[in-house]
């Protein structure tokens, strides 16, 4: 299969990316078809659909020997489960499936039609190899979410100062902020004293947890 398109977001590096998609609706993205597949009459009618399907590549995992089991970052790294009963990016064909919401469709670009997204959990540059639209049958309330109901989402208090705060672009604060929220880190490292970096939307974000508790440190270009 070839790539019909890929992604442009702010994360140049996996760290950082939201575990699933649509968990933060300020999470911005485009996607930009390669060139056989540039033309308008190829999404007319996607407008009027709300979400859509990504069919697309674990590009940075690819030619990673096979394992039956993986540790999900939701249960903290320390158990394994069998691969398909996660979402993990070491599987036998490197594929992943994300739900977005399509914001528009901008025939007008020079690379057009571009499709603005919001909620991708996509590296940038990530290749895209299909897309479908979400239609409300997808949808099944009495679903049930298996061992990622047994632990609630931990969400970490974000405290940014305001100096710092300001060398951040206004369009990326509050997806920034819910990202910091999410906690990046390995779920198996916990050191109050040590300082990440994230790399975002051309920023690189030094931060450290205590707790609860995310402290913005720096933000350097």
């Amino acid at each position: 299969m070839d790539p019909i398109a890929h992604i442009q977001s702010d994360f140049d590096s996996k760290f950082g990316i939201p575990f699933q998609s649509s968990q933060i609706d300020a999470l911005k993205a485009s996607i930009i078809f390669e060139k056989p597949y540039r033309i308008p009459e190829a999404v007319r009618g996607l407008e009027g659909f709300s979400h859509i399907w990504l069919i697309w590549e674990f590009s940075e995992t690819k030619g990673r020997p096979f394992s039956p089991t993986v540790r999900p970052p939701r249960l903290g790294g320390n158990e394994r489960m069998g691969v398909f009963a996660t979402r993990s990016p070491f599987r036998p064909n490197p594929i992943g499936l994300s739900c977005v919401r399509l914001e528009r469709i901008d025939l007008k670009d020079k690379d057009g039609p571009v499709l603005w997204i919001s909620g991708a959990d996509l590296m940038n540059g990530t290749p895209i190899y299909d897309i479908k639209p979400y239609i409300p049958s997808d949808c099944h309330p009495e679903a049930t979410g298996g061992f990622t109901s047994l632990r609630p989402m931990r969400r970490l208090n974000v405290h940014f100062p305001e100096e710092i705060l300001a060398a951040i672009p206004e369009d990326k604060r509050e997806a920034l902020n819910a990202v910091l929220a999410l906690d990046p880190r390995p779920r198996y490292q916990d050191d109050a004293e040590r300082v990440y970096g994230l790399p975002f939307a051309g920023l690189d974000i030094h931060f450290r947890v205590e707790g609860d508790e995310l402290y913005v440190e720096d933000v350097k270009k």
